[in-house]
C-alpha cells in the first residue's frame, strides 16, 4: 500500500511561483509505473495537470505547458511540481496520484493553491 502526502500549497500572487511536494511511503516511487498531479477547482471536475513515468517520460496539460514542471527524486521518494507564472485560474486543490503496475491507484489528501492579488 502506498501513502501520499502533499506539501507546499498556499496563497501566491499572479505571476508568482510555488513548489509542491508529494512524499510517498509504503513503496519506492522508482517502482511505481506513473506519478501524476491532478487539480480540482470549485465546481469543476478533477483534471490531470501532469504526469511522470518510472522511465522519466512526462506529459502536461495544455493549460500548464511551459509554466509547470514535474520532477522526481527517487532518493527522497518525492515527486515535485514546480509552478511558475501562476494565474488565478490555477487556483485549485492539487492532488498527488500514484499508479502502480497493478491496481489500485492511490491519492493524497490534497493541498490548496490560491492565486490571487
Amino acid at each position: 500500500q502506498v501513502q501520499l502526502a502533499e506539501y507546499g500549497g498556499g496563497l501566491v500572487q499572479p505571476g508568482g511561483s510555488l513548489r509542491l511536494s508529494c512524499v510517498a511511503s509504503g513503496s519506492s516511487i522508482s517502482s511505481i509505473y506513473r506519478m501524476n498531479w491532478y487539480r480540482q477547482a470549485p465546481g469543476k471536475a478533477r483534471e490531470q495537470v501532469c504526469g511522470i513515468t518510472s522511465d522519466g517520460l512526462t506529459n502536461y496539460a495544455d493549460s500548464v505547458k511551459g509554466r509547470f514542471t514535474i520532477s522526481r527524486d527517487n532518493a527522497k521518494n518525492t515527486v515535485f511540481l514546480q509552478m511558475d507564472r501562476l494565474k488565478p485560474e490555477d487556483t485549485a486543490v492539487y492532488y498527488c496520484n500514484a499508479i502502480p503496475a497493478q491496481p489500485p491507484t492511490y491519492w493524497g489528501q490534497g493541498t490548496q493553491v490560491t492565486v490571487s492579488s
